[in-house]
């Protein structure tokens, strides 16, 4: 009788332990692109979450007629089933005064819900491609060993490809000044960079915009060269944000 109720006690704390690995594991969020839409009247906010396994980031932009409303971000971890971001940048950090930002989420297959009010993202399915990753500006090429920007410099303009999707945003880490922010969507193949513009905190006529340059990776550089919106020659070296 008594090894029968061990036997049962041993039973039930495996599942017990079962269930709490379970639960924790599932509670780790997949990181990629996750897309949300809420209806506002005759307008369309679409809000797109940006996750890496140490960055997260918020876009907020409305959709027909174009108009950029908001984006945050920083490097984040995770506790009692909140996201909690030490912010990098805020381009409404003027009105907010935040510098941190804890967000509540749960997750159900591929979909998280997250924030407040709460909104339900589903996750995209995985794309990836040979500029994935996260990018610091540098410096303008040609490369003659001139001096960078480093990681270490507070005024950073970083660009995030992850998902099929893109974005930069210039800001300084030590004013909290947000300089502006674009992105959408991109392809990068054979050398040949495009992006397809869906946000610009500059000048919302630009969405919709198909821009195409050249791109050529070498070691941890992305040389990245064509022409400017204003027709002009351009070369950009960013290097891998690590």
């Amino acid at each position: 009788m008594m090894k029968s109720i061990k036997k049962l006690k041993y039973r039930i704390f495996l599942v017990a332990l079962f269930i709490f690995i379970t639960y924790n594991v599932s509670a780790q969020i997949t990181p990629g692109i996750y897309l949300a839409k809420v209806s506002e009247g005759q307008q369309t906010v679409q809000h797109r979450l940006t996750i890496s396994d140490t960055y997260f980031i918020h876009n907020e932009y409305q959709q027909n007629p174009a108009k950029f409303v908001r984006t945050r971000g920083g490097f984040y971890t995770i506790s009692d089933n909140s996201i909690r971001v030490k912010l990098e940048f805020d381009s409404d950090y003027e009105s907010s005064g935040m510098s941190e930002e804890t967000i509540s989420y749960a997750l159900e297959g591929n979909k998280l819900m997250a924030g407040e009010p709460l909104l339900t993202y589903t996750r995209l399915n995985d794309s990836q491609q040979d500029l994935d990753g996260f990018w610091l500006f540098a410096t303008r090429g040609p490369d003659t060993g001139q001096e960078r920007r480093g990681d270490e410099n507070p005024r950073k303009t970083l660009k995030v490809l992850l998902g099929g999707t893109f974005q930069w945003i210039a800001y300084n880490t030590e004013s909290f000044k947000f300089f502006g922010s674009g992105g959408g969507s991109y392809t990068a193949e054979n050398g040949i960079y495009t992006e397809f513009i869906e946000f610009f905190s500059r000048d919302n006529s630009r969405v919709g915009a198909e821009l195409k340059f050249n791109y050529d990776l070498k070691g941890d550089d992305w040389h990245h060269t064509g022409k400017n919106s204003r027709g002009e020659p351009m070369y950009e070296i960013w290097s891998k944000r690590q």
